[in-house]
């Protein structure tokens, strides 16, 4: 499901009475509305022309993010040659900032692809505290980072910046929580809209299918 940006939790009966609902959904197309919602003003992308752009919001301390993390990397490797998957961290909270910071960090220091899925099982298999510049640097010490260079990478400018950036597209999509996604910048989904996380995949994939018709 979702971690609600307002409330951050999910409740059990929430669950349980989303999924029948989910299972019948499945019968029909995606609702606007309901299991999607179109927005008002398109935001800005950063694919290439001609290629469709999906933002996966997500937080490393997320617990529904890292439960749906090894089915996005299986949706991801087979997604058409005409899209792109594009990684945001969200903060809703300030609390939330400095792992958005060590994504970006991660990043620009070419060490993303080796360590984003660690990062997730640091937290969430091995309960390691990667919530503070200290810890983190401390552990990716043990993943062969350099700690210095990564706590001054951390704190640039132009790690700043696309924190920062990162707000702005969280907003502008109106993230609710996490995980979700942003659709070539007309659509936001999320698995509480669409009732569990493999329909929000095939919603996913049908508002994929409406922005290549409408190319």
């Amino acid at each position: 499901m979702t971690m609600n940006r307002r409330e951050f939790s999910l409740g059990a009966a929430g669950v349980a009475l989303a999924l029948p609902m989910a299972a019948r959904a499945q019968l029909k197309p995606p609702q606007d509305g309901h299991e999607f919602r179109s927005l008002d003003k398109k935001v800005a992308v950063e694919a290439p022309a001609g290629k469709i752009e999906v933002v996966d919001f997500f937080w490393y301390s997320c617990p529904h993010c890292n439960a749906f993390e090894p089915q996005l990397q299986d949706w991801s490797r087979k997604l058409p040659d005409d899209v792109r998957l594009r990684r945001v961290p969200a903060a809703f909270r300030d609390d939330m900032v400095p792992q958005q910071r060590l994504f970006y960090a991660l990043e620009a220091m070419g060490k993303l692809q080796d360590l984003h899925v660690k990062v997730f099982e640091a937290i969430h298999k091995d309960r390691v505290n990667l919530t503070t510049v200290g810890p983190m640097a401390e552990w990716l010490a043990k993943q062969g980072v350099d700690p210095a260079k990564f706590t001054e990478v951390y704190n640039s400018f132009a790690i700043s910046a696309k924190q920062r950036r990162a707000v702005e597209i969280q907003d502008a999509y109106q993230v609710e929580g996490v995980p979700a996604f942003g659709i070539a910048g007309r659509w936001y989904t999320d698995p509480t809209m669409a009732g569990n996380q493999n329909r929000f995949v095939q919603v996913a994939d049908y508002l994929i299918g409406e922005a290549r018709k409408s190319r």
